[in-house]
């Protein structure tokens, strides 16, 4: 009897847990991969209340893998919230003699902790169903042993339930990037030729002075991107000001407008790591804006507030050249990357330029950003770097080295090479200077090995105020990564 009775029980405990397992696919189904999925303010909460030395930990030694770890938690996380009220369910069923009572508050349940996590009612039923449905099984395994489902039925229900949610959550899913392809303007398209023409001749495979959209990197605080269209966008300039500032997206891109080549650099991004893109960015100044507003605070300083929750402080002084942007290489600006509207502030970290901007708050004191409460420091200045992306040996036997150089506003001078590990320095051919105060450079050296089966590679920059970029190597964490990269080359 107490045999039959542990077998009931752990029986209960298998189906539970598909009950939760498919209350997370039954709301992917009906949300998609959105912030209206169950998982997606869990996951936001996750990511608010992981201590900033664990993310420090994770931006440097895991990187982007550790999206897939605080996904994952978060996932079990909702599996075991719903998981739970299929339990909770099943208990009441066997305490009462109306088994039905128990099966109604399991779904009831389901559907008000969906609701309580998203806001969003009518989709909070896509999670309650299939709870609803697993604990009838749950409740019948103990109650009518010779006919209940075995484990192998159990799992081949949730199996296709879960692969049939899975296909519908993806058609529903709407946080993939905008696909529109609007006309690109004749002012873009000549900025894009002079990219093109001043494009070092390089044969290995490394970006040209225009990064493309799909290859331009892209790091977000955490997984499910806010959506927000430009109909419903608006960004208010409020705090320390004699007048509240409210424009929209029809008026903002009614002001004069600019197009500016300008390159973001990922603060967390390994010495010699690929998150350094350079766009051709459409929008208008913050200035106009800001004089309008009449700030009057006595810390001349701004926090910058994203529809993510995100919140990055600036000086004023250095928003006088900031930028709104809304569009991306003569495209409306992808979701991933801020959509509709996004901050550019020069020669800072590309984490500070604020995604899906909604509000600039002008302080009275000063109060730390998203990262300086996570132990970073701050937003800026970007640090100076010469990036070693490619090395290809030529037909001529001769060993191409290649690379771009970045060091904000302060721009880049020159570039030097050492293939006998820092005995000897040679200048690199680099490519003409792209206007614009914010941009990078390519650089290519060229050499001949002699004969010899490796070389050790050192390149380092100096700015356009004639600094070297600093030999000693820090990582990431605090304050972006320095150094001059070095590698071994072989033939």
């Amino acid at each position: 009897m107490i045999k039959d009775r542990l077998s009931v029980s752990n029986n209960q405990l298998f189906i539970t847990v598909f009950a939760g397992i498919t209350g997370v696919a039954g709301s992917y189904a009906v949300a998609g991969y959105t912030r209206q999925f169950i998982v997606a303010p869990i996951d936001a909460l996750v990511v608010r209340l992981t201590p900033g030395l664990l993310v420090a930990f994770v931006i440097e030694n895991i990187g982007e893998g550790g999206h897939v770890l605080h996904i994952a938690l978060s996932m079990c996380l909702a599996v075991g919230l719903l998981g739970g009220a299929a339990l909770f369910g099943i208990y009441v069923a066997e305490q009462l003699t109306q088994s039905t009572l128990g099966i109604v508050l399991a779904g009831g349940l389901a559907w008000s902790v969906t609701v309580a996590i998203t806001g969003n009612p009518a989709l909070a039923v896509g999670a309650a169903a299939p709870v609803l449905v697993f604990t009838a099984l749950g409740v019948e395994s103990g109650t009518v042993i010779e006919q209940s489902p075995t484990r192998r039925q159990v799992l081949a229900s949730a199996a296709a339930f879960v692969g049939v949610t899975v296909g519908v959550g993806r058609f529903n899913g709407t946080s993939e990037d905008n696909t529109i392809t609007n006309p690109v303007s004749r002012a873009v398209e000549d900025k894009f030729q002079q990219a093109t023409i001043q494009t070092l001749d390089i044969n290995g495979d490394i970006p040209g002075l225009v990064s493309e959209i799909g290859g331009f990197y892209n790091v977000d605080i955490a997984e499910f991107d806010p959506e927000v269209s430009a109909d419903d966008w608006s960004m208010t300039i409020t705090g320390e000001v004699s007048d509240d500032v409210t424009v929209d997206y029809n008026e903002l891109t009614a002001m004069p407008t600019e197009h500016r080549y300008v390159t973001l650099r990922c603060v967390g991004e390994d010495l010699n790591g690929k998150k350094m893109d350079t766009a051709i960015w459409t929008g208008t100044p913050i200035k106009s804006l800001l004089e309008e507003a009449d700030p009057d605070g006595t810390c001349d300083c701004a926090m910058l507030r994203a529809e993510d929750d995100y919140f990055v402080q600036f000086p004023t002084d250095a928003l006088e050249n900031a930028f709104l942007a809304w569009e991306m290489n003569g495209q409306p600006l992808p979701q991933s990357h801020g959509h509709p509207v996004r901050a550019l502030v020069p020669g800072h970290w590309g984490e500070t330029n604020v995604k899906w901007l909604s509000e600039i708050e002008l302080l009275e004191e000063e109060m730390d950003g998203y990262w300086e409460q996570r132990g970073w420091h701050g937003t800026g200045p970007v640090n100076t770097v010469a990036k070693l992306w490619s090395t290809i040996t030529l037909d001529s036997g001769n060993i191409e080295l290649a690379g771009h150089a970045y060091a904000g506003t302060r721009g880049i001078k020159r570039v030097e090479v050492s293939v006998d590990g820092g005995s000897t320095w040679e200048d690199a051919e680099l490519s003409e200077p792209i206007p614009g105060d914010d941009v990078w450079r390519q650089w290519r050296h060229e050499f001949n090995p002699n004969g010899d089966a490796s070389h050790d590679v050192i390149v380092r920059a100096v700015d356009g105020k004639g600094d070297l970029q600093p030999e000693e190597q820090s990582d990431s964490y605090p304050s972006g990564a320095t150094g001059w990269v070095q590698q071994t080359v072989t033939r």
